[in-house]
């Protein structure tokens, strides 16, 4: 079970990754969207392009880097939770792109440090 820390955690780190995107030009289309899969924690238009981003936050790298978990079966996941996205949507996944992003809060609980990488993976892991 996730403690309530950590599930704020996850809250603050997604919150954080929409605004900075949206500074950075993306519209942020849904955030944590459901489907029949899972969950997907943000969906942004950039240009054309449909993103999914998957965003992992903690509160320090004692763990590892928080990207790290975006292993190949999350990989793999997140594709098939974008297509379901689009098809309950009834829209075409012609340009779609699969970010990352790390946030790490500091001890006091301010942001040390945003990562995002774009295009992250492909569909085919």
């Amino acid at each position: 079970m996730v403690s309530d820390r950590r599930r704020a955690i996850g809250i603050e780190g997604e919150r954080v990754a929409a605004a900075w995107l949206q500074t950075r030009g993306y519209r942020i289309v849904a955030q944590n969207a459901r489907t029949r899969y899972g969950e997907i924690d943000l969906v942004a238009r950039y240009g054309p392009l449909w993103v999914f981003v998957e965003v992992k936050s903690q509160s320090s790298r004692r763990f590892g880097h928080p990207l790290d978990a975006v292993d190949a079966c999350k990989r793999l996941r997140l594709a098939r939770l974008a297509a379901a996205f689009l098809h309950a949507r009834g829209l075409t996944p012609m340009e779609t792109r699969f970010d990352a992003m790390a946030v790490t809060f500091g001890p006091s609980g301010n942001v040390d440090l945003i990562e995002h990488v774009p295009d992250a993976f492909g569909t085919s892991g």
